[in-house]
């Protein structure tokens, strides 16, 4: 880790928000539904499709989790009047799971309920260890209700997921594959970035072997060169995988992968809790902030 980043690491829990707000704008789409949409129509006129992400998490308050459901519910009436691209991402602690598992499970359900009668897939997101067990249990009672209307995630970080990988591709599950953003305990965490990268490879070829359908959520250039070699190797047809990248991340890399004929869905954050997102997402990448520094000196030389 370079002193810059682990200033960063360190400085971010004081930092005013207006600073992170400079610095992580780029990563998410504003603060309203409209500008969600905005960001949306600019993607599918780059050839990308979206999954879109109402901010929040961990609420504490049955009403904060009933909010973030009449959320979901007015973008899910968006996609379908716009005709948009794109799906929904959504987190278990968002709808309460830390209240009450059957709570939860119920507001997840309404919103897959909406969704299906519009055509719209839901994307279980993974949190931190400790919930990882309930949304596993949570994707597979909503997964028989609502076939094929669902998916769920894996990080490539954490010890156990290449079994997991291997018991979700024997279902034919949707499964986004990602490293994982979270602090975990060594016990149950890889903490090197290599090793990570490596389960990131094994764990793409159980789910691509096994049938499963992955979303293929990286910006490790490394990790895309893999993954576009075994998409050759298997003989992948173009339906049967995509490429998943934040919003702000490497655009270039984003328009190599559509310009060479592959899928690629970009993540859409949006809403009125971006402070937490951009914080994780800056502490996850401290290159966020240097850009956001180097944008802003530049600015000041310009003006």
């Amino acid at each position: 880790m370079s002193f810059f980043d682990s200033i960063v690491r360190t400085t971010l829990p004081i930092t005013p928000k207006p600073m992170v707000h400079f610095f992580a704008r780029r990563y998410v789409a504003g603060a309203k539904l409209t500008d969600a949409i905005a960001t949306v129509r600019r993607l599918s006129k780059e050839g990308c499709c979206a999954t879109l992400d109402v901010l929040g998490e961990s609420v504490s308050e049955r009403q904060h989790a009933a909010t973030a459901v009449a959320a979901y519910h007015e973008v899910i009436e968006a996609i379908a009047a716009e005709a948009l691209p794109a799906n929904i991402s959504l987190k278990p602690t968002q709808m309460g799971l830390n209240i009450d598992y059957s709570f939860c499970r119920d507001n997840v359900a309404a919103v897959l309920e909406r969704a299906s009668a519009k055509g719209i897939f839901v994307r279980i997101d993974m949190e931190d260890s400790p919930t990882i067990d309930a949304t596993l249990r949570l994707y597979h009672e909503l997964i028989a209700r609502f076939p094929k209307g669902t998916g769920v995630v894996m990080q490539t970080r954490m010890r156990r997921t290449l079994s997991d990988c291997a018991a979700l591709a024997a279902e034919g599950a949707s499964v986004r594959l990602c490293k994982g953003i979270y602090r975990e305990p060594r016990p149950v965490a890889y903490e090197e970035r290599e090793i990570i990268r490596r389960a990131y490879v094994h764990a793409l070829r159980i789910l691509l072997v096994g049938g499963a359908y992955v979303g293929i959520a990286t910006h490790d250039e490394m990790l895309v060169c893999e993954a576009l070699a075994m998409i050759q190797e298997f003989g992948m047809r173009a339906d049967g995988y995509e490429f998943q990248m934040l919003l702000g991340v490497d655009p270039e890399l984003r328009r190599i992968i559509t310009d060479a004929g592959h899928k690629l869905r970009v993540y859409v954050p949006f809403g009125s809790h971006w402070y937490p997102y951009s914080v994780r997402r800056c502490r996850e990448n401290p290159s966020i902030a240097r850009a956001g520094i180097e944008a802003f000196l530049k600015g000041r030389m310009e003006s």
